[in-house]
């Protein structure tokens, strides 16, 4: 395939940056450049702030039949281009080509079903006190929104948020992941190709400090979506707060998975490795630290191990390869220093912990055991494939060390009794809890996190809510 450079998209045409500013775009296999990609200054994040203001009104206007046909027509054409972006997502972004496919399905399953929930934002009326009185509870699109996705999935977190605010009424600004550029234009793409209005949309690269510190205060943004570090979220959070806007944030995670005595080990074992290691680990709501009751937790550490050990690490454009590259060296970087202070510390490297190879960004599946509290893997989000394993005795010990941390985004479970499964689904502390299965991610259902790991959601009717004004009119 041929890797395409990646333009601006503003105001409904494809352009370079007005100061002729680009970077290299890398392929995470081999460390050659393979396109270039524009980053937007202030004067083309201008023109998109002018293009998603105009664009807002008669969007709003044209009423969410309109808005839904033309977005099931964009997920069509998303379908039939999936190959050509699956190709394009793996050379830019790494991981194999199976994953990158389902990635763009579901990407476009999630605008069909956000296309059909917006026809459904339905206000209400509320009997009056007084029958004289009619009294209307109106739903109404928030206006222009900033949104910043992140690179693990390059398409399918950017279809979140424009899926659920096209949907609703709002315009919007982009801000795509400068790792892999061309798969979030492809996106965009196949909204304009469907006959998206002029402005509606607006798709921009560039520093993404200075770009958020110029798009949040904006008079013209009315809401703003992130999802990225728990760092860099609150920044983003507090400076959103000073101008009264409103946000949605999907941090960071640190996921615990709690196998209980009387589960289904092998279950369990399938389950976990392979969530851990989709996408080389680089997924917010991956398992990391698995909590093994001390009954079962020989039996359960050998099945995860086989199971890791058949990983095929390797180009994901090749066939047979089960896992990718990192998506940066960076990456590779932050796997060898959690591993190097884990062991100093005491933990003992059970499987994988170093690079692949000389060129590229590889890095082998990973097992920790016996890992102290003062690691920093286990405050730190690992964000590759690196499995924590503990095991417990007592109920109330496992759910203290899944409670332990600040984050809360995403959380596992493996029981079959179903006292347990109900205490386990009041005491855990997070977003979302998945018991038994990985039951998480579908548009239908909620996306986020509590505590420092976010507020708001990025699916179900809730995500639809995040972009809509809820208005009172009574009239007597």
């Amino acid at each position: 395939m041929t890797y395409p450079d990646t333009a601006l998209f503003i105001d409904g045409a494809w352009r370079p940056a007005i100061d002729g500013a680009r970077q290299d775009v890398v392929n995470p296999v081999h460390g050659g450049v393979i396109g270039q990609l524009a980053l937007a200054g202030r004067a083309d994040l201008d023109l998109a702030l002018a293009a998603a203001a105009r664009a807002f009104p008669a969007w709003r206007d044209l009423g969410p039949m309109a808005r839904s046909d033309l977005m099931r027509r964009a997920a069509g054409l998303l379908r039939d281009r999936a190959e050509q972006v699956a190709a394009t997502m793996t050379a830019e972004q790494g991981k194999p080509l199976a994953e990158a496919r389902a990635e763009i399905l579901a990407a476009a399953g999630t605008i069909e079903w956000f296309a059909e929930e917006g026809r459904r934002a339905y206000g209400r009326i509320v009997p009056g006190r007084d029958p004289r009185v009619m009294q209307q509870v109106i739903k109404t699109p928030v206006g222009p929104v900033a949104a910043f996705t992140p690179w693990n999935f390059p398409i399918n977190q950017a279809t979140r948020k424009i899926a659920a605010a096209l949907a609703a009424g709002c315009t919007m600004i982009v801000k795509g992941p400068e790792e892999a550029p061309a798969s979030c234009a492809a996106l965009v793409a196949a909204l304009a190709d469907a006959g998206l209005p002029a402005g509606v949309l607006n798709l921009v690269y560039g520093v993404p400090s200075e770009i958020s510190a110029y798009l949040i205060p904006h008079p013209t943004i009315r809401k703003i979506s992130f999802t990225g570090s728990t760092d860099v979220g609150k920044q983003l959070a507090s400076l959103a707060g000073l101008h009264m806007k409103r946000v949605t944030m999907e941090l960071g995670g640190h996921a615990p998975a709690i196998v209980m005595d009387d589960a289904d080990i092998e279950q369990a074992a399938t389950v976990l490795a392979a969530a851990k290691f989709r996408n080389a680990g680089q997924v917010c709501i991956a398992p990391t630290r698995l909590l093994l009751h001390e009954s079962i937790y020989d039996r359960f550490r050998d099945s995860f191990l086989e199971r890791a050990q058949r990983i095929v690490v390797g180009d994901g454009a090749e066939p047979g390869t089960t896992m990718g590259p990192l998506a940066n060296a960076r990456r590779v970087e932050h796997m060898e220093a959690l591993v190097a202070d884990a062991v100093d510390r005491g933990a003992r490297l059970t499987l994988g912990g170093h690079r692949i190879g000389n060129a590229g960004n590889f890095f082998a599946p990973t097992v920790l055991e016996d890992i102290p509290h003062d690691a920093l893997v286990m405050t730190t989000e690992p964000f590759g494939p690196m499995a924590l394993l503990a095991p417990f005795s007592r109920y109330e010990d496992a759910v203290a060390e899944a409670n332990r941390l600040p984050y809360g985004l995403a959380a596992y479970a493996f029981a079959t009794r179903q006292s347990t499964i109900g205490a386990l689904s009041r005491d855990i502390e997070a977003g979302m809890l998945s018991i038994n299965h990985q039951g998480l991610g579908s548009p239908e259902l909620p996306f986020g996190g509590i505590k420092d790991s976010g507020y708001g959601s990025e699916g179900g009717s809730e995500a639809l809510e995040a972009y809509l004004d809820t208005r009172l009119v009574t009239v007597a």
